[in-house]
């Protein structure tokens, strides 16, 4: 069997039906492998840092999945990993467009750039973003992947798109350890306005401690990551 080129190498994992990923939704869930960040409560750990692990999901299967089941969903969920992070995400997408249904791509919002050009070539109708915490807070929460200027930058990106576009856009921020009541005040105080900022419980992740960095960096344990 040919292993699979361009995007579909970093397809590693589905969902074939979620009635709570996308909220009001029956979809199917597109894992991506790969991601930007090393934020130390990661779930999909192993799908971000090591998709080489994984099986990768074939394409036809996954295609003839979308042609048949079209009609019993209202959704497709690209998610990750981080989504933007992939090379040539835009040619799955439009595979995925073939099939008639809408698109939600999860994203942390580190890759306005790649947000842009997918929405303006309509490649995605809607965009769930990650809003990590306060910006100054980024480094800890991200496995010191993107610093706090940067993350301001972006966000803010991210955050004058949704104005123009409030329905293309929906924002979220995981309570993780560490992060207060102020911290969210000041997280939901970033989005633009008919915005509203949804808090996601943390659920520790199902893995050990030194798995939250690959072997190659230094490990970090997961207990309370934001000083």
């Amino acid at each position: 069997m040919n292993e699979p080129a361009g995007v579909w190498k970093y397809v590693r994992g589905f969902e074939n039906l979620s009635f709570c990923d996308w909220p009001g939704r029956h979809s199917c869930i597109i894992f991506l492998g790969g991601c930007n960040l090393r934020c130390p409560t990661c779930h999909n750990f192993q799908l971000a840092w090591d998709m080489a692990s994984l099986p990768v999901i074939d394409a036809g299967r996954l295609k003839t999945y979308l042609r048949d089941r079209a009609g019993w969903l209202d959704g497709v969920t690209v998610s990750g990993g981080e989504p933007t992070n992939v090379p040539g995400v835009g040619e799955l997408l439009f595979e995925i467009r073939k099939s008639g249904l809408p698109i939600k791509v999860d994203t942390n919002g580190m890759r306005p750039e790649v947000v842009q050009d997918l929405l303006q070539y309509k490649l995605a109708d809607v965009f769930a973003c990650d809003v990590k915490g306060p910006y100054d807070k980024y480094p800890a929460l991200t496995g010191n992947a993107v610093s706090a200027l940067a993350a301001q930058r972006n966000m803010e990106r991210i955050f004058a798109m949704a104005e123009v576009l409030p329905d293309a856009f929906y924002f979220r921020t995981t309570q993780v350890p560490g992060l207060t009541e102020r911290d969210l005040d000041i997280a939901r105080s970033y989005l633009p306005p008919h915005h509203e900022l949804t808090i996601q419980k943390y659920v520790p992740p199902r893995r050990k401690t030194e798995h939250a960095q690959p072997d190659h960096e230094e490990r970090r344990p997961v207990g309370d990551v934001v000083n």
